[in-house]
């Protein structure tokens, strides 16, 4: 069942003038097709795309680059989502930096979604990916990061 308040909400979000342009955010995700699915979206806001396919792999760009948003899918073998966004947490928390994050999953249920909270996540989207959600959460995190640091 659908709300018509969150509805109007969801289309303030995606309507509002916040430009995406320029953005850097980093997709960790192990499914190829959840990956490129993920990346067009992103792209085609003129998002700067950053792709690793194992929590890994993404600690070592974590580790070399800056990025203002990050998507990680929650199901990925050897290190989930979960343990991932922790350890990045305390990766950042030593640089005193904050960078808000997402995350992707097909698992619905309450259990997951407050995990994800509680391991560090801002938000929570499910698969598969809609464009105008995943728009939405990403200028709601980028308005919440801008009031956090005072602009």
């Amino acid at each position: 069942m659908t709300n018509n308040y969150e509805d109007s909400h969801l289309q303030d979000d995606i309507n509002n003038d916040q430009s995406l342009e320029g953005l850097q955010i980093l997709v960790v995700d192990d499914n190829e097709d959840s990956l490129y699915l993920t990346t067009f979206i992103l792209e085609s806001y003129g998002v700067q795309v950053t792709t690793a396919t194992s929590a890994l792999e993404a600690l070592e760009v974590i580790k070399n680059f800056r990025f203002d948003i990050l998507i990680f899918d929650i199901a990925m073998p050897k290190v989930d989502g979960y343990s991932l966004i922790r350890k990045v947490r305390q990766m950042l928390l030593l640089q005193k930096l904050y960078t808000p994050a997402i995350a992707l999953t097909a698992l619905n249920s309450d259990d997951s979604y407050n995990l994800a909270f509680l391991s560090g996540f801002q938000s929570y989207v499910h698969k598969p990916v809609e464009s105008n959600i995943l728009i939405a959460e990403i200028k709601k995190l980028l308005r919440f990061a801008a009031w956090e640091n005072g602009e």
